[in-house]
């Protein structure tokens, strides 16, 4: 089945996207791509590690993640609010913060009023203990983790040759070995905790790459705790409708997976867009403001 370009997209009152790790290896770009193609989001929150900085090399960077840039700018265009929270692998962006070009505006955090809940959003790297102690660790852990998903690119071709369908080392990994299960337990325990203590009645992470929505009740209340999972193994988002939460899973939407990419314009397409960025950071130096501090508390809706 493929769609055609003048189907009309899926509305969406918010998107939550992170760990998208364009300039990567593991990245599903063109799934993105084709997700973004199918909806009419209201606002979009990107959670952190949209862009892998640790990672980035100007040997590695296809036409296909050029065009996730480019579905983002658009929406920017279309003066859709656009959020952006940087996480560890993007992080340098922090320094930014309360930056505003348009409708796109970088935040270390988010603190929004959604239909009288209390919603806090962060992308969830300032509860990682490696992260905080060992940045060298983590960022060998992260070519560590690229490199474990070519080698799963590679079995997974032998696999589905052989009949036998895909399968998720890294999963694999993260669910047999104990301390990966105790370090996930433990950051949603700490996330809920003090999400409570702060009265949020929702709190939305990434980071960790584990896609849920689940209410978390401790003896001093209850919270729903809320992850967009990733766009390395999962291909998830978060979406707000219909005053509603759901987890979104690009596996499971025949409709996205049916848009048809013009492989030839997209390459051209990306050229230009690059051509065109490259002219605007020569033209306008210095453009980008130093420190600010943040306003704190948003309202979408």
């Amino acid at each position: 089945m493929q769609q055609s370009k003048y189907m009309a997209k899926r509305e969406v009152d918010i998107v939550v996207l992170s760990d998208i790790h364009l300039g990567t290896y593991g990245c599903h770009a063109t799934e993105l791509v084709k997700y973004l193609k199918s909806i009419k989001p209201k606002s979009v929150i990107l959670n952190g590690d949209i862009i892998d900085i640790w990672q980035f090399s100007k040997r590695y960077w296809p036409a296909p993640h050029m065009m996730v840039i480019k579905q983002l700018t658009s929406l920017i265009a279309k003066d859709v609010p656009v959020y952006y929270i940087p996480g560890n692998h993007d992080e340098m962006l922090r320094r930014f913060k309360d930056f505003q070009l348009g409708s796109l505006k970088i935040t270390n955090k988010l603190s929004l009023k959604i239909d009288n809940n209390n919603v806090w959003i962060f992308h969830g790297d300032v509860f990682d203990v490696v992260m905080q102690n060992s940045k060298w660790l983590a960022k060998l852990g992260a070519v560590g983790y690229d490199t474990l998903i070519l080698i799963n690119k590679f079995v997974n071709f032998i696999s589905e040759k052989m009949g036998r369908g895909k399968i998720s080392l890294s999963k694999k990994v993260k669910n047999s070995v104990k301390g990966a299960v105790k370090f996930i337990n433990d950051f949603e325990g700490t996330v809920c905790d003090i999400a409570i203590e702060n009265n949020y009645q929702y709190v939305i992470c990434g980071h960790i790459h584990q896609p849920e929505i689940k209410t978390v009740e401790t003896e001093k209340g209850k919270v729903i705790y809320m992850n967009s999972g990733d766009w390395i193994e999962n291909l998830t988002a978060l979406e707000y409708n219909d005053n509603k939460w759901s987890i979104y899973n690009y596996n499971n939407d025949p409709i996205a997976q049916a848009i048809d990419i013009d492989k030839k314009k997209q390459k051209e397409n990306a050229r230009t867009l690059m051509a065109g960025l490259m002219q605007e950071l020569n033209m306008k130096p210095g453009t980008i403001p130093d420190d600010v501090e943040n306003t704190g508390s948003l309202e979408l809706l």
